[in-house]
């Protein structure tokens, strides 16, 4: 019974287990010695300083390629679909008018739709080079190109019965007009609604929203351990100042007065690239379509012999149409002189819808495409490409100017933070050698 229990009972020595050497538990012991402190200070110190230095260099790199982005493929993208789309609308109107004058078209009229349609090409060509294939943009440029060559096949069948006085001809210029406005058009909008998302979704990025989040914190923490540290310093060694943390405070001072410059700056002139390039040049655009619209309803409402649907058309068109928009005021000049110049060519519609209500076909068609309607409205379109043209410009030069120091900061953040660390371990070092 004795040697039974003397089996169960473990000796003081077989009983005893030594406490585990984890990691944790020797961290956790740093703290009871002033080296240990200083130690696990300085990991603190190097561990924030190395992810702020990350941080701010992964933050500039993602807001330097969100705001090239716009410049170099959403903005483009966006020029590239209203080129399509004013194209469009434009040879819709320039094949109206060449047909209303009978016969062999005049050769500006002639040149100019040529060029509408080459201009179309052009532009769809080089909007595919700038979208991935298959995606949703892809797919409505791979209808554009089919549908533009139906829509040059057809209106090229009712210019030849035109000039051979067939009456046909007005069947086949319907045709292609009904392609053009019911299927190529709204494809050429979708198109260009997905380049405006795009620069949408490339403010988005440019303005690095959840990068930006991440350094304040990191920031905010490496602030107040440095302050920290050195208030801990000045009581436990009884030295007013560490040099080397000061140092150090100083060039995380530097580091966040560049960081707060430079975004600042970004945020700035991506908000005027916005309100002075990006939206005035959509809605420019749209109203530039809009007028063609117009123009091009006049011209197929006399092909057709007055058809009211066309004439109801226009005015819907003319209801969109708003030069007031609180949009156009960075361009502010050029639609006031386009508010004039539609006002002039629509009087001299009413003029021609006068004729042609009256019975007087061939006045209102001498009217529709003789030089004073053909002066007003080239004047107008001239005023809206222009304005078109002068917001992208001044679209680039913000977009320009919000990517400056981006790229520097990229390289300078980790740098100053590598600086803060090198500081850190020759200030606390210093102090760890006292107790050697």
């Amino acid at each position: 019974m004795t040697t039974a229990l003397a089996r169960r009972t473990p000796s003081p020595a077989a009983a005893y287990t030594p406490p585990p050497e984890g990691l944790v538990h020797r961290v956790a012991g740093l703290r009871r010695t002033s080296p240990g402190r200083l130690q696990l200070i300085l990991a603190a110190l190097l561990t924030l300083g190395l992810l702020t230095g990350l941080i701010a260099g992964l933050t500039a790199h993602a807001a330097s390629s969100g705001t090239a982005g716009l410049g170099d493929r959403a903005q483009p993208l966006l020029v590239k679909a209203e080129s399509v789309w004013s194209a469009l609308a434009d040879a819709d109107t320039t094949a109206a008018q060449a047909f209303l004058a009978g016969g062999l078209e005049p050769d500006t009229l002639t040149q100019r739709y040529d060029a509408d349609l080459a201009a179309a090409g052009t532009s769809l060509a080089g909007a595919a080079r700038l979208v991935p294939a298959g995606s949703e943009a892809a797919t409505a440029i791979d209808g554009l190109s089919v549908g533009l060559a139906k829509y040059a096949a057809l209106v090229a069948t009712a210019r030849a019965d035109n000039r051979q006085g067939l009456p046909l001809g007005a069947s086949y210029l319907t045709a292609a007009s009904t392609l053009n406005r019911d299927t190529l058009q709204p494809q050429a909008q979708a198109l260009f609604r997905i380049a405006t998302d795009e620069i949408d979704a490339g403010y988005d990025s440019a303005h690095s929203s959840w990068w930006l989040i991440a350094m304040l914190v990191l920031a905010v923490a490496l602030g107040v351990a440095l302050l920290w540290a050195q208030g801990y310093l000045s009581r436990t060694t009884h030295r007013t100042f560490n040099v080397p943390l000061v140092a150090a405070t100083g060039l995380f001072a530097l580091l966040i007065l560049l960081t707060v410059t430079v975004f600042a700056n970004q945020r700035n002139h991506l908000g005027e690239a916005a309100r002075e390039g990006s939206e005035p040049v959509a809605t420019f655009a749209r109203l530039h379509i809009a007028v063609l619209t117009e123009r091009a309803d006049e011209a197929l409402t006399l092909a057709a012999r007055g058809s009211a649907d066309r004439e109801k058309d226009f005015d819907q068109t003319t209801a969109t149409i708003d030069f007031g928009d609180t949009r156009l005021e960075p361009a502010h000049e050029f639609a006031v002189a386009a508010r004039q110049q539609h006002d002039a060519y629509l009087a001299t519609h009413d003029q021609v819808r006068g004729l042609s209500e009256g019975g007087d076909y061939d006045g209102a068609v001498a009217l529709a495409v003789g030089d004073q309607a053909s002066r007003q409205f080239g004047e107008l379109r001239t005023t809206l490409e222009g304005a078109i043209d002068n917001r992208e410009a001044a679209f680039t030069e913000q977009i320009g100017a919000a990517g400056e120091w981006l790229d520097l900061l990229t390289l300078i953040g980790p740098l100053l933070a590598l600086g803060i660390c090198a500081l850190a371990v020759f200030g606390i070092r210093a102090r760890l050698e006292e107790y050697r």
